[in-house]
């Protein structure tokens, strides 16, 4: 059965990465049983210049009638000073709330070839392989009553509210244990429950669903702040973590560069009905149309969407496979080339790294592939 795959390429390097993803799709179609068709459509700061809007109509009945969704990037400079309800934000935080794309899944996972490539030492990274689990359609970003006010003393007050209802609570730590439960039934709950009540309830909802129905987890609690500390400090010891929306962000940013660049961090958003998958990283507007993008975060995105939402398994692992093959054969694009290699840096030391396009480590990982699925 063929699926139906919307792209949505979006700003900046959005397009650049997301042809690359696009290859292994059409190798896949031309030489296997799983058959994909795909079709384009806009979001964020192009939607706007093309129609006014960053969150088309069309988009989204198409996003609908799609079996899912990978998207490249939105935004950049040239939109900031639009009146908010236009930038390109609105347009990806729309069809997340518009598809109740509740869950969003970010592994930090550190190949080999890279632990180098990281800000902290080897030994503190190598081997690192936790997800994220973030809540994506509440908190701050989603709250009532929220915008900026002048007072009556012509001050003026900006107002966000952080808000979660216990099952938006429940459904999302459910997607936690269970992940939890494949890994290494282990579970930290990140929150700010000293001082801010709507995490207070969260913690306690989460100790409520594991106590009941995953009493095999090992649960454990951690306020945000010292969640990022530690994250920087000894990583590894986290294997899933769920948090809410605003922190989510923050510490999915921070684990990033434990892998070394954004460049190789892929997501899934995750609802009852629909998905949407897309690298973390952001449209990089100061390298779009240089073709320097690093496209492995997009084609990893790819390979999360084969394994959790088609359950294909094997190609899933093909993908993986055919970016740790090239990644230890010392290919790299410009964000992950090793700072301390460089030549000048260090003279006398040699590596074997070679930097390439964003196009080209497309190819690279095509031809790989290839050989896997030989």
């Amino acid at each position: 059965m063929t699926k139906k795959i919307l792209l949505i390429p979006g700003d900046g390097i959005g397009p650049e990465v997301v042809a690359q993803a696009k290859k292994i799709l059409d190798f896949f179609t031309k030489n296997t049983d799983k058959k994909f068709e795909t079709e384009n459509a806009l979001l964020g700061g192009c939607a706007y210049d093309a129609v006014g809007t960053p969150f088309p109509k069309e988009t989204i009945e198409l996003a609908k009638k799609s079996d899912s969704i990978l998207l490249g990037a939105v935004g950049g400079p040239k939109w900031e000073s639009l009146e908010y309800k236009h930038r390109p934000e609105r347009g990806l935080l729309g069809i997340r709330k518009e598809l109740e794309l509740f869950a969003n899944l970010r592994p930090a996972k550190v190949f080999d070839a890279l632990a180098d490539s990281s800000t902290l030492k080897r030994e503190v990274v190598s081997g690192l392989d936790i997800m994220i689990v973030r809540e994506l359609t509440g908190d701050l970003y989603f709250g009532e009553p929220r915008g900026v006010t002048t007072l009556a003393d012509g001050s003026r007050q900006g107002v966000n509210t952080m808000t979660y209802n216990s099952k938006e609570v429940e459904r999302i730590a459910k997607i936690a244990f269970d992940l939890a439960q494949v890994r290494g039934k282990k579970l930290c709950s990140v929150d700010k429950a000293n001082v801010i009540e709507t995490t207070e309830m969260w913690r306690e909802v989460v100790t409520e669903i594991g106590q009941k129905n995953y009493p095999e987890i090992a649960l454990s609690h951690m306020y945000v702040d010292n969640a990022a500390m530690q994250l920087a400090r000894n990583p590894k010891q986290f294997d899933v973590i769920v948090t809410g929306n605003m922190f989510g962000d923050i510490l999915s940013d921070l684990a990033s560069m434990l892998t070394g660049s954004l460049g190789m961090l892929p997501s899934a958003s995750l609802g009852e009905k629909f998905s949407l998958y897309e690298p973390s990283h952001g449209s990089a507007p100061d390298i779009a149309g240089k073709d320097l993008a690093n496209p492995l975060a997009t084609i990893l995105s790819l390979s999360m969407m084969f394994k959790y939402s088609f359950g294909f398994i094997k190609e899933s692992e093909a993908i993986e496979q055919a970016v740790a093959k090239i990644l230890d054969s010392g290919i790299r694009t410009a964000d992950i080339v090793n700072p301390w290699v460089k030549p000048g840096i260090k003279p006398g030391i040699k590596t074997n790294e070679t930097k390439v396009s964003c196009s080209q480590m497309g190819d690279k990982i095509l031809g790989e592939l290839k050989k896997i699925c030989a």
